[in-house]
């Protein structure tokens, strides 16, 4: 498994890697937390994590490095395209270590012909009659490449400059500005097409000094016929819409299992939905339709159920939806809908002042529901045949008969993170895993939360094997009052190890971003840690919407210091003691 944050984990390399690991760290003090041996990067640098004994010296290429009081060290060094060697020794110990650093752009071929993967499309697409179909390649400088698709020939240019876009794990080392490049021996071209059929795949042709040599793309290209569409249907429970055809792209508001939508494009596994978002086929099933899909709406209804305030809208198919939470507002859009809408009726409750709406577009209508609270608790979205229902969640209630039990009727999930020998999470610079310390301090917090009056459950006791989703499911499942994901913290290979440390918390839907904030601000003040910040993050652990879900790195296990802190107990205590006041103070607040 991956680190939840998205880049390579420490501690998470093969098992040859990890096994070295353990043997060089049971015969000899000097030992190498990361990188593993044989370790593959992008990044111009890499940090050395590790430990040995605070007395003499540890070299590195035969140069001291500096190290903690306790011995650990995380010195960063340059690495040039190609392998890089590093020889460790420490008194009569040795470790030696190569990382070899790839080249972030392709190569460009210096012969006649194409560089490996290089023509685009590379899966098979689909477009509407007069959109862009679009064709890429890499080829030797200075050549003409073209592409013939039907009738149509089209040439290509070649490009010279291009702007690289950093990591989105960049902004957490502030590195994330664009960065301009090269792009010599990259060509591209666009065309439309205006009669629907296969047009099969694109031959590329690419010619220079006299000589010539063709290739047909791997995807093929099929244009659609407006009235004879597919429809997809969703059957997920929650299918997982993008803003493009692959996971690089943003999240789109989840479709609820049911909605229904032509298809209007195809990239691979990908379908395009008529209302712009993406969405993976193995989410749907599919349903030919000469029929546009659209639906009236007129009257709109609530009613309670216990813990919950329940909006009905009825429609006469189960259109697509977005969701936007704002201060004291909740917006709903719904697509490929149009408003006969007179009569609506909101039962006044301690949720919603009133419902606001508005026909934005021809086929999207608007509902801005008026909150009295500033706290939104959680909200779920579902199909009851063709009703769509949208479920508010009521502020917890909590027991005033004792200061000391100011959490009771307050439920909370902890989450620690990571788990089992597959998913050890980041290492600190002797080895010990960041899935241990979770636990640990896991298990402090929730024995602080239970004096407190809390009802607390765990995602996991021990070394249980979860994936992200298998946590998930669990918040999905018990719906608490708020979701804790606790993990500690690491960098991608281009970061500092030995100036970075702090405590940041992660969010993701609006209605969780107050408790990230105060959490961290509390934790930073009465701690007196460092803070690392405050991020908007697209994290399986902070998307769950039937309440505030945060995940929180609570240091730096590669920070030859801040581990120290990391793993001492009396700072353990502290620091659990530390979270549990703060949520009580937080929940006392949001009422």
């Amino acid at each position: 498994m991956n680190r939840i944050l998205g880049w390579t984990a420490i501690g998470v390399g093969t098992c040859s890697a990890v096994l070295w690991q353990t043997v060089t760290i049971a015969a000899q003090p000097l030992y190498l937390a990361y990188p593993p041996n044989n370790h593959e990067t992008t990044s111009d640098r890499i940090f050395l994590i590790g430990t040995a004994p605070p007395s003499g010296e540890v070299l590195v290429n035969d140069r001291p490095i500096q190290r903690s009081a306790a011995g650990h060290f995380a010195p960063t060094f340059p690495l040039q395209v190609g392998e890089n060697l590093f020889t460790l020794r420490y008194q009569n110990q040795t470790i030696q270590l190569k990382v070899t650093r790839q080249a972030a752009q392709p190569e460009v071929p210096t012969g006649l012909n194409f560089a490996k993967d290089s023509l685009t499309p590379a899966v098979d697409i689909a477009r509407l009659p007069g959109e862009s179909i679009c064709f890429g390649a890499i080829a030797p400088p200075q050549a003409q490449v073209s592409v013939k698709l039907g009738n149509q020939t089209i040439p290509l240019q070649g490009q010279t400059q291009a702007v690289n876009l950093p990591e989105n794990s960049a902004v957490l080392t502030q590195q994330n500005q664009p960065t301009i490049g090269s792009a010599i021996g990259q060509y591209q071209g666009c065309t439309t097409a205006t009669t629907p059929g296969n047009l099969g795949q694109p031959q590329f042709q690419l010619s220079s000094k006299g000589a010539s040599t063709t290739q047909a793309a791997p995807g093929k290209v099929t244009i659609l016929a407006p009235n004879q569409l597919e429809v997809a249907e969703v059957t997920a429970e929650a299918g997982t819409t993008r803003t493009g055809p692959t996971t690089d792209y943003s999240r789109l508001t989840p479709l609820p299992k049911g909605t229904r939508a032509a298809v209007t494009g195809r990239e691979g596994d990908w379908l395009r939905l008529d209302y712009g978002a993406w969405i993976n086929q193995k989410e749907t099933r599919l349903a030919s339709s000469t029929v546009p899909l659209r639906s009236l709406i007129r009257s709109i209804s609530s009613r309670q159920v216990p813990g919950w305030t329940e909006v009905v809208f009825p429609l006469q198919a189960p259109v697509p939806v977005s969701v936007q939470q704002g201060d004291r507002t909740f917006t709903l859009n719904l697509f490929n809908t149009t408003a006969q809408t007179d009569t609506i009726y909101v039962n006044p409750d301690r949720l919603i002042s009133r419902l606001d709406w508005q026909q934005v577009a021809p086929t999207q209508v608007q509902y801005t529901l008026q909150l009295k609270s500033d706290q939104q608790w959680g909200y779920k979205l579902r199909y009851e045949g063709t009703s769509l229902v949208l479920s508010l969640r009521h502020p917890p209630q909590t027991s005033q008969k004792s200061k000391n039990r100011s959490l009771q009727g307050i439920t909370i999930l902890l989450d620690p993170g990571h788990g089992s020998p597959n998913d050890l999470g980041s290492k600190g610079p002797t080895g010990y895993p960041e899935k241990d310390v979770t636990l640990v301090i896991s298990k402090l917090v929730r024995e602080q939360l239970l004096k407190r009056g809390a009802t607390v459950y765990m995602t996991r006791e021990g070394d249980e094997d979860l994936y992200p989703q298998d946590r998930v499911n669990q918040i999905n499942k018990l719906e608490p009052a708020i979701a804790l994901s606790l993990h500690y913290n690491a960098l991608p290979d281009n970061g500092d190890a030995i100036k970075t440390k702090g405590v940041s918390t992660f969010w993701y839907n609006p209605q969780a971003n107050s408790l990230a904030v105060f959490l961290h601000d509390y934790l930073v003040e009465k701690l007196d840690r460092p803070s690392y910040g405050v991020y908007w993050n697209n994290l399986a652990l902070t998307r769950p919407t039937v309440a505030p879900a945060v995940l929180l790195e609570l240091g730096f296990m590669i920070n030859p210091e801040e581990f120290e802190w990391i793993v001492d107990p009396k700072a353990q205590q502290k620091l659990a003691e530390a979270i549990a006041a703060g949520i009580t103070e937080w929940v006392q607040s949001s009422k």
